[in-house]
């Protein structure tokens, strides 16, 4: 108030970026506000966009935590509010301002990091899919820019989780928040729709039908996404090499550390459907089947259960 800002109001986002919840924010915010300021984790920052997209209005996004691109990118992942993927949705305001204090988010904690290392690292497996057989130089941008991402996270990732586990700022920490969130977002932003998500993501949204995985941070299950787009394209090696590496982060490499123990063929029935569904399965260079994706998770799982056995602990 006294550089002559007033708060008009506080409000809960309600927990699910959902159109529910969105509408709901829509109707009780001030008409006389100027800005939206979101603060929190990516749902939180998904539901500011879409309100300011809305209404109209500037957003300013300050991430409490380094899960996601969410604060950077002009796009909101919507869910129902059960927590069922919908739609990656274009009806967001792009953030006038982004505010990253490293120190908040090393205070967070450690598994929203290592989701943050998941999600992002999906950005290189994702586009070198969907963008290998395109040339231009805003789509070469995108690519190398994507494999910095990968190259930042690997180099650094795991110095980056100690560093949040002892609750410190450390030089790690500040490359991967960057590659997080400035860097991945870039990405979207340079390529555009030849360079979106792909498989990985295709397979969350799938296992996003199955409500034990509910407990799971979106990056944590994009991280096993990986593995199974890997197993879509018949890339047993590089899914091998990279549980290796996710492993030490405390990423998820199996379907029991998702939460799904001994899936029935009901369940696997389900994530396949869920995953060909999702829309970005449909930027994948082949045409994919739910046969296929039940094929492909059970062999990314069969990766990381021999990966856990050859020298971690699940």
């Amino acid at each position: 108030r006294a550089k002559g800002v007033n708060v008009s109001g506080v409000h809960w986002y309600g927990g699910e970026c959902s159109p529910s919840n969105i509408q709901s924010l829509v109707r009780d915010i001030d008409n006389s506000t100027n800005i939206i300021i979101g603060v929190g984790g990516g749902k939180a920052l998904d539901t500011a966009k879409a309100v300011a997209f809305q209404l109209d209005k500037l957003v300013i996004t300050v991430p409490t935590i380094a899960a996601t691109c969410a604060p950077w990118t002009p796009l909101s992942v919507t869910y129902t509010d059960e927590g069922v993927f919908i739609e990656l949705s274009p009806r967001a305001q792009t953030p006038a301002a982004v505010l990253v204090d490293s120190s908040i988010i090393a205070a967070a904690p450690v598994r929203l990091l290592a989701a943050g290392v998941g999600d992002t690292l999906a950005k290189w497996y994702e586009v070198d899919t969907t963008s290998r057989n395109l040339e231009s130089a805003v789509i070469f941008a995108a690519r190398e820019t994507a494999l910095l991402c990968r190259q930042v996270l690997l180099d650094h990732g795991e110095k980056a989780v100690h560093s949040v586990q002892n609750k410190t700022v450390s030089f790690a920490l500040d490359q991967v928040i960057d590659s997080i969130i400035m860097l991945s977002g870039m990405v979207s932003g340079l390529g555009g729709d030849q360079c979106r998500t792909a498989g990985a993501h295709a397979i969350y949204s799938g296992l996003t039908y199955l409500p034990q995985v509910h407990q799971m941070y979106h990056g944590e299950t994009v991280a096993f996404g990986i593995l199974g787009q890997l197993m879509l394209e018949e890339r047993l090696h590089d899914a091998q090499e990279l549980a290796a590496r996710l492993v030490p982060m405390g990423l998820p490499v199996t379907l029991k550390q998702l939460g799904v123990i001994d899936p029935s063929e009901k369940e696997l029935a389900l994530v396949g459907k869920g995953a060909v569904d999702a829309e970005d399965m449909n930027n994948m260079p082949f045409e994919v089947t739910p046969g296929m994706v039940e094929r492909a998770i059970l062999t990314a799982d069969k990766v990381g259960r021999t990966c856990l056995s050859e020298g971690f602990v699940e």
